[in-house]
């Protein structure tokens, strides 16, 4: 008797256990997902990256049988939701979805005015979606039809500035190496998004902008901008008859900017492939790619390890333009 006692209570103990080792399990050994996705963007509504996002989150939802939404996590040059997804629970329900300026926004803040994250190891790369080209368009008001006599309009006085997104984007990177190798000091008007930018630019009143294709090319088919250059080491496939800046005779100009999702530190690696593997097979919808071309977006794709990489490159290339030039955001 005594003996089958002790069998039940090694029985309970067992039970016990074994209810608090599943208790104390990590996130990730539940299915995933087991609840909505949350897709974090760090810049308001009406852009491209938020755009994109929601295409995204749509096709996503679609697979995976949950749902998937956008939130707009604005603020200090995206470091605000960059921050929040980079503290998030690595459990896969909480992604980023984020252009090149994850890359370098830490770096031109001023101490105490963004939020803290390494960008190298606060995050784990999922995928890369796509890429996008810098150009260099200038309103025909201007009188200007190249770079040629953009570069004479500046040394003469008549091009005194340009118009950006916003202190420390990749369009100012982009304008400061460009002054360096034109040897123009064409001055920073920086604008909170491309939107106002654009609509100054448009209004005449400022000349010439260093922008991604889609937000002006309505407006280069109307025939009130015009497109002088693309700042790629190639031709882009949206724009074949704009020359690179590298053609024509204008060296170490070369910027890009792309978009990508991240997930926080510690996202396990089976959950990684399964949103690699989703987002690789959206990003072969016709519908899906038709909306990135009106985005002037070239799908990409691939591992982890293509996102991975670009953010090390983007961040030790740029990190040292930014500190070579004193950029910073305002």
């Amino acid at each position: 008797m005594m003996t089958n006692r002790r069998r039940i209570l090694w029985a309970l103990a067992a039970t016990g256990a074994l209810a608090a080792a599943l208790a104390h399990a990590p996130v990730h050994a539940q299915a995933w997902p087991s609840k909505p996705v949350t897709i974090v963007v760090s810049f308001p509504p009406g852009g491209d990256t938020d755009a994109l996002a929601r295409v995204f989150a749509e096709k996503l939802a679609a697979r995976i049988g949950q749902q998937v939404v956008v939130e707009n996590r604005t603020g200090a040059s995206g470091t605000i939701g960059n921050a929040y997804v980079a503290k998030a629970a690595p459990d896969g329900h909480t992604l980023l979805f984020t252009p090149n300026t994850i890359a370098t926004a830490t770096l031109v803040l001023k101490p105490g005015t963004g939020a803290a994250y390494d960008v190298l190891n606060d995050f784990t790369p999922i995928v890369m979606m796509g890429s996008q080209s810098l150009f260099v368009v200038a309103t025909t008001a201007s009188g200007i039809h190249n770079m040629a006599e953009l570069v004479a309009a500046a040394k003469a006085g008549r091009l005194p500035n340009y118009a950006s997104p916003g202190s420390g984007s990749p369009m100012h990177i982009l304008g400061e190496m460009f002054n360096k190798s034109a040897g123009t000091k064409i001055q920073q008007v920086p604008y909170r998004g491309s939107g106002p930018a654009i609509t100054d630019l448009v209004g005449g009143h400022i000349h010439m902008m260093y922008t991604t294709l889609g937000p002006v090319a309505p407006h280069i088919a109307s025939g009130k901008l015009r497109n002088l250059a693309v700042a790629d080491a190639q031709r882009s496939p949206l724009a074949p008859d704009v020359p690179t800046l590298a053609e024509l005779g204008f060296r170490d100009a070369e910027v890009g900017a792309w978009q990508g999702f991240m997930g926080p530190k510690g996202l396990p690696a089976d959950i990684v492939a399964k949103l690699n593997g989703h987002f690789n097979e959206i990003l072969k919808m016709p519908d899906v790619q038709a909306r990135m071309t009106q985005l002037a977006l070239v799908p990409v794709g691939g591992e982890p390890s293509v996102l991975r990489n670009r953010v090390a490159a983007d961040h030790e290339r740029y990190g040292k333009v930014i500190k070579e030039f004193g950029i910073q955001a305002e």
